[in-house]
């Protein structure tokens, strides 16, 4: 039986260090990852008890609206930490049964898989020739995935009763929103663990569809990308498909957001690509905008942050930025935005100067001969434009910011580009 695998102690040891190692936020009982372990020490032989007759009962899911970039919110329901761990358990022993069945062509939540491998693969097809590309958008997939559609697929392939009641418990546990618990009639979790795995499962029919039909697509989590050789097939192949996905997998296309265009011109996990017949990655203007945005919070001038506390806020939003993004084949980008950090890091460090006398104080301690300080610590120029100035350029250069700590963004894309 399935369900004793789940409840072994092997796999429940395993669940609990994942989701420890994961952290996160709290569910509605307010409990941190940090006390689950003595909670299951103190309580488990009642909960396994339930979940080995069938009785557990999970708890609603905590909503939490995060912003898009582009206008709207994106729903998360975030569970107990309890609940965590049993669905953590369950998708460690669903996860052999079902990957290996899953599609070459689908590379989200997936092991030893990801978003840089599907962007990899994309690229590949528009190199060899395929530069018509259908950018499906499934609306608020997560919110409206039906079970039925979902219990009857996992019914053919998981005969342990017990398990699948859990499993559907889950998927109708309800969310809580202020104050108020509400039903679940539709949708996955999204937010646990069990949810990345229940979403391949459903989307698994889309793959396999595609495939029958000899498609060339790439599809990672609900974002999916067909590629074809001209605008009247990606037309003909948008039909079609938009049909199979909203009468046989009750799912609704958002049509405003999915299109049919060249590559260059759509966004994938973040990339685009250049219209060369050897197509590179690059950054697509969405995740510039959405990274120029961040480093502005950081390095506002308005916000009285020590120089050490921005560039440690700085390298560690920097860190995780450029190890996904060093993908991209544009490493002048990465140069020009180490110029323009620097840059706003010289204008907050003007700004915190404040009186002409400090300037005039620090560019002598500088090296900056007297005259030349005087003449710029009492300049009436602005902010930003002092920051391009040859005397701060001189100044505050590259050496001056990476004494005090500051990682170059460029030199760190070299080395995961050559490692």
């Amino acid at each position: 039986m399935l369900m004793e695998r789940i409840l072994s102690r092997e796999n429940l040891l395993t669940a609990l260090k994942r989701v420890e190692q994961n952290k996160g936020s709290h569910g509605i009982d307010g409990m941190s990852v940090k006390f689950l372990r003595r909670h299951l020490y103190e309580n488990w032989d009642s909960l396994r008890e339930t979940l080995r007759t069938g009785n557990y009962r999970p708890s609603p899911v905590r909503r939490v609206e995060i912003p898009k970039p582009n206008g709207g919110v994106r729903l998360l329901g975030i569970p107990t930490v309890t609940d965590r761990f049993i669905q953590q358990a369950i998708a460690q022993v669903l996860t052999p049964i079902f990957d290996p069945t899953f599609s070459e062509n689908s590379y989200g939540f997936r092991p030893n898989r990801s978003a840089h491998n599907a962007v990899r693969k994309a690229k590949e097809y528009i190199k060899k020739g395929f530069r018509w590309v259908i950018d499906m958008d499934l609306e608020k997939f997560f919110d409206k995935v039906n079970h039925d559609k979902l219990m009857g697929i996992l019914a053919k392939r998981i005969k342990d009763r017990t398990l699948l009641k859990l499993i559907r418990k889950y998927l109708q546990s309800g969310v809580m929103l202020n104050g108020v618990e509400q039903s679940t009639e539709e949708g996955t979790p999204q937010g646990g663990p069990l949810s990345p795995l229940l979403s391949n499962i459903i989307l698994d029919k889309l793959d396999k569809e595609l495939e029958a039909r000899g498609h060339r697509f790439v599809r990672y989590a609900d974002d999916c990308n067909i590629y074809v050789k001209s605008l009247k097939a990606g037309e003909r192949v948008m039909e079609s498909v938009t049909i199979f996905i909203e009468q046989k997998l009750k799912l609704k296309v958002n049509r405003d957001k999915s299109a049919v265009d060249r590559p260059w011109k759509r966004k994938f996990l973040g990339f685009s690509f250049t219209w060369n017949k050897e197509p590179k990655v690059r950054i697509a203007k969405q995740s510039i905008k959405r990274f120029k945005t961040k480093i502005r919070e950081i390095t506002s001038r308005s916000k009285p942050f020590p120089m050490e506390v921005r560039i440690e806020m700085l390298n560690r939003y920097l860190t995780g930025w450029c190890g996904y993004f060093a993908l991209a084949d544009t490493p002048s980008k990465f140069k020009e935005f180490d110029e323009w950090i620097r840059r706003r890091l010289r204008m907050c460090e003007w700004k915190q100067w404040k009186k002409p006398k400090t300037r005039v104080r620090k560019l002598i301690g500088l090296g900056v001969p007297d005259y030349k300080a005087y003449e710029w610590g009492n300049s009436r120029k602005k902010y930003w434009r002092i920051a391009c100035s040859p005397i701060l350029h001189k100044t505050l250069d590259n050496s001056y910011w990476s004494q005090r700590g500051l990682r170059s963004l460029y030199n760190r894309y070299e080395f995961l580009r050559q490692s």
